[in-house]
């Protein structure tokens, strides 16, 4: 009976709306049109409020379901002047188009602010990404990139500074629209290099469209570095301060300038300092328990920098030019030990007391060129060319000793020296173009990219101190890929509450893989040559003003990292090291995501991921040692359901918070009979509480929670979690301010899982410098005016090719 009343309810409610009128109409400036502004719908009578709306990206907007009557049209923008249509009367069942109403620049005042830069909420949630707005959050301060994720809403750090996005692990890491060239502990290095100071937001893509590149199938995680948009010459200085075991200290400059026709940039950052932790390793293999307790120290200097122009050469063409630097010169230490016992008689067999000491050097120089065009019509067009070079080098140094227990006063030594120089050179051009046709609008373009990469791994065996290489463990290896591209994106709105979008991305990739070494292997050489369709889409339903469906699919591939099909051994310590698997197989994923967007503010997402060939790192044995790998298991699926909301608790007190639930299946059996069969649910939330204090002071409580998960189908964590607090103080008539921060209050901070894969058990647990002191001091100086908005969309927007990538290995 309820659902015949229900039914009856829609159908009257359907007849009323039916009768009622639709206003239509377009917005523009004097470059054309103008999205995103606001139109509020208005009683002539009374200029009461009746309705609003966003202006799409053709600058039309529509009214629905209005009354007979009598109205009037405001429409805003910030960085134009706001605007009133002329009073129009509609009548019932009608259609009125109402026409272009233009908005005019917001006039340049010499003494002054043109607009007033209003503070970003911490979180902004779309229908396509969550962007976290890095300069909105005090406990963000004295971070760096990789600290920042971890804290971002659905972002999970493994032990080994792996990253999984809302229960998936294919993440790619973008810098300015471009991908960064590593992952696992150099991708690591890589976001602790970028100080916060320089991020301006991180955004969370976890369903690109075709204009994207189809590699990670959790998606993309892509962060934006500040670029100055003030009018006249300006800057900032940055430094701070943390402390807990050791102490650090960071600093950045910022120097701009800006007039009607050049846009000039520059940025330069430093981090000094040391990180302990604290990393403990229990394994049973065979018949024997090995317990490992281990200090780990890493000590980095780091530098940036980034200088750019942008020309505006007419009022359709800009070009420009971006040179970014990252240089690192730092050391790591750790020393072990480890009590080796029987596991039946429980006797202590051997004690081993190892050292491993590196000393690290990571160089990156890249230079964009790029060129955008814009009309009046609405074309759009943008060329990027890229040329990046990576150079790293280390050099460890290995002393191992063995106590054993029948001979306690003769040790014996093992002691080893590795070099491992890695070389990778990158080059690419892309072209971009978007037009509209019709009433719906058209992107498409194409890519062309080639890395070369060198790695070469030289091994000694170091004996009454002389180095003695050993041919059998030493290598290089030589890896090119070459990935050519073309796409296609379509988006045009059906209905006035319907809007479709759909692309096609094809990918050609062509690479080879040569291992030179002094005893020749099966797979010394592989070849690849593959062609690939990633089709997308997505479907936008404005129900009403309240709620919003947005429905998406994409077809994702991950492709081995290059580094992972080195099929040699590279030692990590006397007990365990690390082997790349020649054939690798790429794994290909369909993510389908339903999104609900209740009053533009409160977010829903249930999405489900089906990948193939799914590559994971598995912890295996050999008999007595260790060793980490990637293997291509048989699935995974990953049930997600993701809910953000900000809520205004008091005019004083905001909260953001975001949920984060998933299950993952694994299912995977090896011709060597090991099987996986295993399946999780797990989760995470996030929340920052900001408060309004009085004179102008504000503060943050800001945690989160991460439940117990899987890595790879093998390895089962605990849950883990913290909490932040910080407080923010404005200076010099809010020139500057000055920030306190303490994070990690509770010290909650800390990771341990159980891996039993194979019959081995291996528990590994630890701990880092996760609770530190900061404090910061920002200072802001030059001209404050910033300048009206534009359409133009200036600097790249899209990717770098992706060059050497390194799985994170255990202790590595």
């Amino acid at each position: 009976m309820r659902l015949l009343l229900f039914a009856l309810q829609f159908i009257l409610a359907s007849a009323a709306m039916a009768q009622n009128a639709i206003i239509k109409g377009k917005i523009s400036d004097v470059n054309g049109a103008l999205s995103k502004a606001t139109i509020t719908l208005l009683k002539a009578a009374d200029s009461s409020s009746v309705k609003i709306a966003v202006a799409n990206g053709l600058g039309e907007f529509d009214f629905e379901n209005i009354e007979a009557g009598t109205y009037l049209v405001f429409v805003s923008n910030v960085g134009y002047k706001s605007n009133y249509s002329t009073a129009f009367s509609v009548a019932k069942n009608e259609t009125k188009n109402i026409g272009n109403i233009v908005l005019q620049p917001a006039p340049i005042v010499n003494t002054g602010a043109v607009v007033t830069a209003k503070k970003k909420p911490l979180i902004e949630v779309k229908a396509d990404k969550m962007i976290f707005n890095v300069e909105s959050s005090i406990n963000a301060t004295g971070s760096n990139a990789f600290e920042l994720l971890r804290k971002s809403p659905g972002v999970v750090v493994d032990k080994d500074d792996n990253l999984m996005l809302k229960g998936k692990n294919g993440v790619r890491i973008f810098l300015d629209g471009k991908p960064t060239p590593f992952d696992g502990k150099d991708l690591a290095a890589f976001l602790k290099n970028i100080n916060s100071a320089d991020i301006d937001v991180i955004e969370l893509i976890t369903n690109p469209s075709a204009r994207y590149e189809a590699e990670g199938n959790a998606g993309i995680i892509n962060i934006k570095l500040k670029k100055n948009k003030k009018l006249g010459y300006n800057g900032s200085i940055n430094t701070g301060f943390a402390m807990q075991i050791h102490p650090k200290t960071n600093s950045s400059l910022s120097l701009n300038y800006k007039d009607a026709k050049w846009n000039l940039f520059s940025n330069y950052s430093n981090s000094f300092g040391k990180n302990q932790a604290n990393i403990n390793f229990y394994r049973i293999q065979l018949d024997s328990i090995f317990d490992q307790r281990s200090v780990m120290i890493n000590d980095d200097q780091n530098h940036n920098f980034k200088i750019g122009a942008d020309y505006t050469t007419s009022k359709t063409s800009t070009i420009g030019f971006i040179v970014t630097g990252a240089f690192n010169r730092g050391g790591f230490n750790s020393t072990s030990t480890t009590p080796i016992t029987n596991k039946n008689s429980g006797v202590l067999g051997s004690v081993l007391t190892a050292r491993n000491e590196q000393q690290m050097k990571r160089d990156n120089v890249n230079l964009n060129l790029n060129y955008r065009y814009t009309d009046t019509a609405g074309i759009e067009v943008g060329i990027d060319v890229d040329k990046g070079q990576f150079k790293n080098f280390g050099n460890s140094y290995q002393p191992n000793e063995y106590r054993y227990q029948n001979n306690l006063l003769n040790p014996v030594y093992k002691i080893y020296r590795n070099f491992t120089p890695t070389d990778i050179d990158i080059n690419s051009a892309k072209l971009d173009i978007a037009m509209p046709v019709g009433k719906a609008k058209l992107e498409f373009g194409g890519k062309y990219a080639k890395v070369k990469t060198d790695n070469t791994s030289d091994f000694f065996n170091v004996i009454n101190n002389i180095d003695y290489k050993d041919l059998n463990l030493s290598n290089q290896f030589a890896y090119t890929e070459n990935i050519n591209a073309l796409y296609t994106n379509f988006n045009k709105q059906l209905t006035p509450k319907l809007t479709l979008q759909a692309g096609l991305r094809m990918e050609n990739t062509i690479s080879e893989g040569v291992l030179t070494s002094y005893n020749p292997q099966p797979d010394d050489v592989v070849k690849r040559n593959y062609t690939n369709l990633f089709p997308s889409g997505a479907l936008s339903y404005m129900a009403s003003m309240d709620h919003m469906w947005n429905l998406t699919y994409s077809r994702r591939i991950d492709r081995p990292g290059y580094q992972d099909l080195n099929p040699f051994e590279f030692k990590i310590d006397e007990l365990t090291y690390q082997k790349g698997n020649a054939f690798l197989r790429p794994q290909y994923s369909n993510v389908y995501e339903l999104t609900h967007t209740f009053k533009y503010r409160y977010n829903t997402t249930l999405s489900y991921t089906k990948t193939t060939d799914f590559s994971s790192q598995i912890i295996d044995y050999d008999g007595y040692r260790s060793f980490v790998t990637q293997r291509n298991l048989a699935s995974q699926q990953v049930y997600s359901l993701n809910f953000s909301a900000p809520v205004q608790i008091k005019k004083w007190w905001s909260l953001f918070g975001n949920v984060n639930v998933n299950n993952t299946k694994y299912n995977a059996t090896f011709p060597d009979g090991k099987v996986i069969n295993t399946a999780v649910t797990s989760g995470s939330i996030f929340g920052q509480n900001t408060f309004i204090l009085k004179k102008g002071f504000t503060a943050e409580i800001s945690g989160f929670y991460t439940l117990p998960t899987i890595w790879g189908g093998t390895f089962e964590s605990i849950g883990m979690g913290g909490i932040d607090f910080g407080l923010q103080a404005p200076l010099f008539n809010n020139n500057a301010n000055i920030r306190f921060g303490l994070t990690d209050v509770f010290r909650t901070m800390r990771f341990k899982g159980v891996s039993t894969f194979a019959g081995s058990y291996f528990d590994a647990n630890g701990r880092w410098e996760s609770q530190q002191f900061k404090i910061n001091l920002n200072w802001r100086f030059g001209n404050k005016n910033i300048k009206a908005g534009s359409n133009k969309k200036l600097g790249s927007e899209d990717e770098q090719k992706r060059a050497n990538k390194k799985s994170g290995g255990i202790g590595s």
